[in-house]
């Protein structure tokens, strides 16, 4: 059972690269990152990294933003500012380009939910960004 439904994780992921085009193409030349805020004893976070994390980059929203990784307990990564603090593990957070926190997500709530909720910030970070520089 555990072995179709990690099939049907890859398939969901390798779906999205036709589903969503516009992320496909964004690459990571907009700047965004996705940064996942983790720590020791996290079950959600081993699930994450063990379920999603080593297809991710190979995703349209890999490719848009990528995955880093920093421990709840120690400073963030140099050249990020974020809205508050995280507390809840695991936490994703979308960075923008110039460093600060865009939109965040804390929890994983599985497989199911994660792609289209990181795909909705990622769509709305991309659309605010080119809006921006329009103007």
């Amino acid at each position: 059972m555990l072995n179709s439904f990690r099939q049907c994780a890859v398939w969901l992921a390798a779906s999205l690269f036709l589903v969503l085009p516009g992320l496909a193409t964004a690459q990571s030349d907009t700047g965004l990152r996705l940064l996942m805020i983790e720590q020791a004893g996290c079950a959600y976070c081993v699930a994450f990294n063990r379920d999603i994390a080593p297809i991710y980059a190979k995703t349209p929203q890999g490719e848009a933003a990528p995955l880093i990784h920093a421990d709840l307990r120690d400073d963030m990564p140099d050249g990020i500012t974020l809205a508050s603090r995280p507390f809840v593990t695991p936490t994703f957070i979308l960075i923008g380009p110039d460093g600060t926190e865009i939109s965040r997500m804390t929890g994983f709530p599985g497989e199911d939910f994660f792609w289209p909720y990181i795909a909705q910030m990622i769509d709305e970070a991309q659309q605010s960004l080119s809006d921006a520089a329009v103007n």
